[in-house]
């Protein structure tokens, strides 16, 4: 009898929860561009790389910024395939235009595309429909992932619908715009370490995101540390998205800062151990419980061991030898190990 994968038996048939690289960095002008597809060629595809169309673009060269940002994707650059896109938001008159040209003229498609200032479930889900139009109307062959900025008071309000449209596989936290929002209500301390994390009404925004996004299976991407000297603050503020706030993924502006936040993000090499242990014992008891080192697990603790392993390979950590039949034979989920 061959044996079962945890991917097979865990989930109740469905497909485990999303997994991206932990670290999301961005990119706007074409010298950052080219300096951070290169550190991702000599990384490995750790981190994704969205390239920026918003913020990136001078006004009135819209159209040329799109064309340069499609001509990076699936280029020779793009080794991995783990480049995205962020376009402009729903009330600027050049989304559409973002969407077309990225799709028409790219290689291939991007990983994802990132949609910023989402004010409505509507607004979404009329960006998402667009988008897989453009892609039958073209003729690719795969969905684009949509990512979506969560930076306004109508988005949290329904970041729950949000996390559920289909097409949809991350929300992300825009910290700087959520505090602007409050028209001052909010100190500027709450934009950087420790204000945005004890400030009452940031705290409740960060939880409410990831609560949406482990409630649909989708990824909570953190928002971005403005620190670019101190690699110690990024870390720390990694740390705690990560342990205390549930996120998965955080943001990334400075090619420094993205070794701190994938080490930040990674299960620690004990943890990979004795996941990789527990997992090889379930299957070798088809998935009953069994007992480690004086403490019982079942299906339930299964499940989160099981994570560990998948965060692993999405960080580049070593994974026991043994335990790699694990993953199966290119399961979906586990292709961004380098």
């Amino acid at each position: 009898m061959r044996a079962l994968t945890p991917a097979e038996v865990l989930f109740d048939g469905e497909a485990p929860p999303t997994l991206l690289p932990v670290c999301d960095h961005y990119a706007g002008s074409e010298k950052l561009m080219l300096k951070s597809l290169a550190l991702q060629q000599e990384l490995g595809p750790v981190f994704d790389i969205t390239l920026d169309c918003e913020d990136g673009a001078q006004v009135g060269r819209e159209a040329e910024h799109a064309e340069l940002v499609a001509s990076f994707v699936g280029s020779e650059h793009d080794r991995f395939g783990r480049v995205g896109v962020r376009i402009h938001d729903f009330h600027h008159p050049h989304w559409r235009d973002d969407v077309r040209l990225v799709l028409r003229a790219a290689r291939r498609a991007p990983a994802y595309i990132t949609l910023p200032k989402i004010r409505s479930v509507a607004d979404a889900a009329e960006m998402c429909a667009f988008i897989e139009a453009t892609r039958v109307e073209f003729g690719i062959a795969q969905s684009v992932p949509v990512d979506l900025l969560i930076e306004t008071h109508g988005a949290l309000a329904r970041v729950f619908d949000l996390a559920a449209l289909p097409g949809v596989q991350a929300l992300s936290f825009g910290l700087m715009d959520f505090v602007s929002a409050h028209d001052g209500a909010i100190p500027d301390t709450a934009m950087r370490s420790p204000g945005q994390f004890d400030h009452p009404l940031v705290r409740r925004a960060k939880l409410e995101i990831a609560a949406a996004c482990h409630a649909r299976g989708k990824v909570p991407s953190h928002n971005v540390t403005t620190e670019v000297r101190d690699m110690s603050v990024v870390a720390g503020d990694a740390a705690r998205a990560r342990s205390e706030f549930g996120y998965t993924r955080m943001w990334s502006i400075h090619p420094a800062q993205i070794p701190a936040i994938v080490a930040a993000f990674a299960p620690r090499d004990e943890e990979i151990v004795t996941a990789a242990e527990i997992l090889l014992a379930a299957q070798a008891a088809q998935w009953g419980p069994t007992r480690h080192r004086d403490t019982l697990h079942d299906r339930a603790s299964y499940r989160y061991y099981w994570s560990v392993l998948r965060r692993a390979r999405a960080t580049g950590r070593t994974v026991p030898p043994e335990a790699a039949p694990l993953f199966g034979p290119g399961r979906p989920g586990e292709e961004h190990a380098p």
